[in-house]
């Protein structure tokens, strides 16, 4: 059982798959952190000034003995107030448009470099290959 563990892991989509996941969630990160401290602050600058990660409805009552601030929303999150943070939506569903069209773009650029590769045709090792397979492929000489 081991040794089939061992040869599933080692293939390689596997290892790629492992891989990608590694990288997109790092990618994610750089992503999160471009939406909210660059993209955010200057939508919300040209708008008037507005954070948009502030931006809630309270749904319920306050807790006794809370002395935070009644608009900041991460304090009354953290106090167990029950929010509708619209406003923490809006910006991830700006951060999931700016992944989204950056994987666009990339996708888009991988088909092109392959489209390019197809159009030139087979490279010598293949066409190497290629005379070596049809020459095995032919009947031995009497």
């Amino acid at each position: 059982m081991i040794s089939d563990f061992r040869a599933f892991i080692a293939k390689g989509n596997v290892l790629g798959l492992a891989v990608a996941v590694i990288i997109g969630a790092a990618f994610g990160t750089i992503v999160t952190s471009l939406t909210d401290d660059i993209i955010m602050p200057v939508v919300g600058s040209i708008i008037g000034g507005i954070d948009f990660s502030s931006y809630f409805v309270r749904l319920g009552e306050i807790p006794a003995g809370y002395a935070g601030s009644l608009t900041n929303y991460e304090e009354l999150k953290k106090a167990g107030v029950p929010l509708l943070g619209y406003g923490q939506f809006i910006t991830v569903v700006v951060n999931f448009l700016i992944l989204a069209f950056i994987i666009f773009l990339l996708v888009r650029a991988a088909a092109k470099v392959m489209k390019e590769e197809e159009a030139a045709g087979p490279t010598e090792e293949v066409l190497l290959l290629r005379e070596i397979r049809d020459s095995l492929r032919q009947p031995p000489l009497k």
